[in-house]
């Protein structure tokens, strides 16, 4: 499955097939939260989120590829990253784009 930010494939011509999402919802661990907590007062990464938010964002793009797949696609165009607080402790990340079949 070929994934682009752009709205076109360079030398591809396609039909468009619809928007395809895929999303997971993530809550922080108190262990994460804790060690959030100290680096803010010293500064620097917090790589137990950077970690989160990267296996988060995974997830939610295999999930748009599969949303994708069903529709018979062979690439998702304009693919764009999402991520909200629902509450307290816990994001959205979603991953969306227009699934595309090429046209031989």
């Amino acid at each position: 499955m070929i994934l682009v930010n752009t709205d076109y494939i360079e030398g591809k011509k396609f039909e468009m097939l619809g928007i395809v999402k895929g999303a997971t919802v993530r809550a922080k661990h108190l262990g994460t939260d804790i060690m959030g907590g100290l680096k803010n007062l010293v500064g620097g990464e917090i790589t137990g989120y950077m970690e989160m938010l990267t296996e988060a964002r995974a997830i939610a793009t295999k999930r748009m590829v599969e949303e994708a797949e069903v529709l018979g696609a062979d690439a998702v165009i304009n693919v764009r990253y999402m991520t909200s607080s629902l509450m307290q402790g816990a994001s959205e990340i979603m991953a969306y784009g227009t699934a595309v079949k090429f046209i031989e």
